[in-house]
């Protein structure tokens, strides 16, 4: 599943994550990857603390993994495109992403249309899932939050793919 001009995208909004409310008041919040060549939603993190370093370290990793298999690196190097929250930035985030060959880079500081492909990310997440599913609790949005990233991933079109979803885009062009 090697597509020579990988990108992956860490997406970050509201400050620190994408919060999730529940209707009992708990808050769950989520950060996730993009690959900006086929915009499939490759991996995420949630809880209903905080997001800290050590959960973007994981995601970095499971992205990794996910696109590339069981390997202690990747195989060139790729840019993690994020905003500029303290757990991307962090001194362990940083030497983590460069020893598994990631590049760490940043979007400008109060730019949100430099992050153009997150923000619609984040509002077509919520309009389609979000704010029509059920939230009772933070436990119960967590358990479906699988389910709407594979959804999204198999079956949400994309005028930038020719209107197909980001696994039929990958069937169609991908080797």
């Amino acid at each position: 599943r090697f597509r020579a001009y990988f990108r992956i995208k860490a997406v970050q909004t509201l400050g620190s994550t994408v919060k999730i409310p529940c209707w009992n008041g708990e808050v769950v919040r989520t950060a996730f990857s993009l690959d900006c060549c086929d915009r499939e939603a490759m991996n995420h993190v949630a809880t209903s603390g905080w997001v800290d370093a050590e959960m973007i370290r994981d995601l970095m990793f499971q992205t990794m993994e996910y696109r590339f298999g069981a390997v202690d690196k990747l195989p060139h190097k790729i840019e993690w495109l994020s905003d500029n929250g303290k757990y991307y930035l962090a001194k362990d985030t940083l030497k983590f992403a460069k020893q598994i060959n990631l590049i760490p880079c940043t979007t400008a500081v109060y730019s949100p249309q430099s992050n153009g492909m997150a923000e619609a990310f984040v509002k077509t997440f919520k309009r389609d899932y979000v704010y029509i599913k059920d939230r009772p609790d933070a436990r119960t949005v967590m358990s479906q939050l699988p389910n709407w990233f594979e959804d999204y991933n198999e079956n949400h079109p994309h005028k930038g793919l020719k209107m197909q979803s980001p696994r039929g885009y990958i069937q169609t062009y991908a080797g």
